[in-house]
């Protein structure tokens, strides 16, 4: 019944491994799981499942996979922001100067050794990542769903 919601949501017909219906997919189960979780802190100290990728993710408890679902789903919607922004997001706002000039001689050094390595093969593998990623972060929206609802079915 739930993959049939998360189904209807789907309004374009993508390929099964196209990237794009993996995106779709899992804007539509996060959407699904802002729309189940009506008190996100009830999720606070519950554990995920254990599948060797909680110490990965650095998420503690499932409030914190909820709450890190959110921000990915909004830069999959919206994009992400400029680099400088995203750095000094990271930084606290704190970047002094010698840290972003540090920064901006190792993207350089990045750039002229990424420029030597074969495009093609770069694009696959950050693709097949990408995908990899995604398909996780949808199963782990399904999981902070199901369990939500385990837990609300318990406590009525």
């Amino acid at each position: 019944m739930e993959d049939k919601a998360i189904m209807q949501v789907l309004t374009k017909r993508y390929p099964k491994n196209c990237l794009l219906t993996v995106m779709d997919r899992y804007l539509a189960v996060v959407h699904n799981m802002e729309q189940v979780v009506m008190i996100p802190s009830l999720l606070r100290d519950m554990q995920p499942s254990t599948h060797g990728y909680q110490a990965q993710t650095g998420a503690s408890d499932l409030y914190s996979y909820f709450t890190m679902l959110k921000a990915i789903r909004m830069d999959v919607e919206h994009g992400l922001l400029p680099r400088q922004e995203w750095q000094a997001k990271l930084a606290g706002g704190k970047a002094d100067g010698a840290e972003t000039e540090a920064g901006e001689m190792e993207e350089a050094e990045e750039e002229r050794v990424l420029g030597h390595l074969d495009l093609e093969a770069q694009f696959h593998l950050h693709f097949a990542s990408l995908h990899h990623i995604l398909t996780h972060l949808t199963l782990k929206a399904e999981e902070v769903t199901r369990r939500y609802q385990e837990k609300m079915g318990q406590a009525m």
